[in-house]
């Protein structure tokens, strides 16, 4: 009997969910023959068998966000019956923790039979699902692989925070560590001992190799005495986003159904982009200090120059957008202003410089909102970039992408006037320090140099920030210098290659 377990598809993939099962237990299954359909990071890829044989349990059903390196079925290879028997019995109790906590939101702890497992912390009356590979020494990661592996937010019950709490409430202080002597714990841990004014070293951890989780914290106030409860104000400033206002917990807003109307409603599970979509928006949320600045472009010339260059990218074989201008200006304008071209690793309190230029790119599917990332904008072509905008658009569409296209960007653009929308407000793609919003192209009448007034070709921009990253004058001064390019096509044209 031979486990299957669910693959490090790429580096920040940290967690999957099964969306769809191809094969039946009791099925015959070939080497490398796909087994199911698996969500990761926006990106829906089939798992193919390791092994040959018959399938013998699903140890994850569809629905199941699962660790990478859990196991998610058994299959019988036919190598022995001493070890058949092992898994079989490991099987049905696997299989029914799973079970167990579908039907029991309070279930705070899947055991998978591997080292890897899956956990929900109860935080303020919601579930923080939080999912952690075997490592150690990794401490370090993006904030949005922080997020994404220990804080993927879920709403949806009440009460397994308490249990929690009182079954560690008698648990003896640990001192888990590095061997640098710090304290392994997540982030959004250490962020919330910080605010609630509490020791690390003093807090029990429940993680791989004792690493300190969000409800290890909340377990370890709640266990205190009452003179060892922080003062009011201390418990006043922690983060009511992490389900703290006033040192209390606080119930997560429940919705209820008009008296009468129950039938004409429809309940859908969060899962798939959707979920993953929400977790990017939750991180987003909680590790962004976002700031809005708003300018206008005059595109009347960029307009003629694309009119100018349409039969030559035709004949290229080119279906030439405005995107691949937008992408080169923005490359330009992050060089002379780079603050904007960083990310804030929330383990190290160390701002992380980046002098590489990749575009993530916003696409709408029928699925949900994607961000495929275009690399080295900087040292590629018009043409070169408008060929992959519509293959990283299309493919996108399809479900197509590989994870390593949606990872990696250092800047992000999304496109929302291709709907026809006329200004927004964008979210930041986190671990990015800013997103560009770029609105519909409309002529509207302006006053030229020489107090004229003529009609022009004018878009608004609209750029969200990072303000712990980047300065609101700098942010003005980034997108004056995106508008200058924009606006004079030869020099784009000169200045950003």
């Amino acid at each position: 009997m031979k486990e299957i377990l669910l693959p490090e598809l790429a580096e920040s993939v940290v967690e999957g969910e099964i969306l769809k099962w191809l094969v039946n237990e009791g099925d015959r299954i070939e080497l490398e023959q796909p087994l199911c359909e698996v969500m990761t990071d926006k990106v829906t890829v089939e798992l193919p068998s390791t092994v040959a044989g018959t399938l013998h349990k699903k140890l994850a059903q569809e629905g199941d966000v699962v660790a990478v390196h859990a196991a998610i079925a058994l299959i019988d290879d036919g190598a022995g019956a001493a070890v058949g028997d092992a898994a079989q019995s490991a099987a049905p109790s696997a299989t029914q923790a799973i079970q167990d906590s579908a039907e029991n939101p309070t279930t705070t702890d899947v055991q998978l039979p591997t080292q890897a497992q899956e956990e929900r912390e109860q935080v303020g009356g919601s579930i923080v699902e939080a999912t952690h590979l075997p490592k150690a020494d990794d401490d370090s990661s993006s904030l949005f692989k922080a997020f994404a592996s220990d804080e993927t937010v879920k709403v949806q019950g009440l009460g397994a925070g308490r249990a929690q709490a009182n079954a560690q409430a008698t648990a003896p202080a640990a001192q888990p560590a590095r061997a640098d002597g710090r304290v392994l714990a997540v982030p959004a841990a250490r962020q919330l001992a910080r605010e609630l004014n509490l020791d690390l070293t003093r807090v029990q951890g429940s993680g791989p190799n004792g690493r300190i989780r969000v409800s290890d914290v909340l377990a370890h106030q709640q266990a205190q005495t009452p003179a060892q409860v922080p003062t009011q104000a201390q418990a006043a400033s922690a983060t009511p986003a992490r389900g703290q206002g006033g040192g209390m917990t606080v119930p997560p807003v429940q919705y209820r159904t008009p008296k009468g109307y129950e039938h004409l409603e429809t309940r859908v599970p969060l899962r798939g982009m959707r979920r993953a979509i929400s977790n990017q928006m939750v991180a987003s949320h909680l590790y962004t200090v976002r700031t809005l600045t708003v300018d206008e472009v005059n595109l009347s010339k960029l307009v003629e120059f694309r009119g100018r260059v349409k039969d030559d990218a035709k004949a290229a074989g080119v279906k030439l957008s405005y995107l691949p201008f937008i992408f080169k200006a923005v490359a330009a304008a992050l060089r002379k202003y780079p603050s904007l071209n960083t990310s804030f690793d929330e383990a190290t309190q160390e701002i992380v410089q980046k002098n590489y230029y990749h575009m993530g790119m916003a696409v709408a599917t029928d699925a949900g909102l994607t961000v495929p990332v275009l690399r080295d904008v900087n040292r590629k072509s018009i043409f070169d970039l408008a060929r992959e905008v519509v293959d990283l658009a299309g493919r996108a569409q399809e479900g197509k992408l590989q994870p390593d296209e949606l990872a990696g960007s250092t800047f992000s653009i999304t496109n929302i006037g291709s709907i026809g929308a006329l200004f927004s407000f964008p979210i930041i793609n986190v671990p990015d320090a800013a997103i560009l919003g770029i609105h519909s192209i409309q002529k509207r009448p302006i006053v030229d140099e020489h107090d004229n007034i003529v009609i022009a070709h004018m878009m608004y921009l609209s750029l969200s920030f990072d303000h712990r990253l980047v300065d609101g004058a700098e942010a003005a001064r980034f997108c004056k210098e995106v508008i200058r390019l924009l606006e004079n096509p030869d020099r784009l044209m000169l200045e950003a290659l």
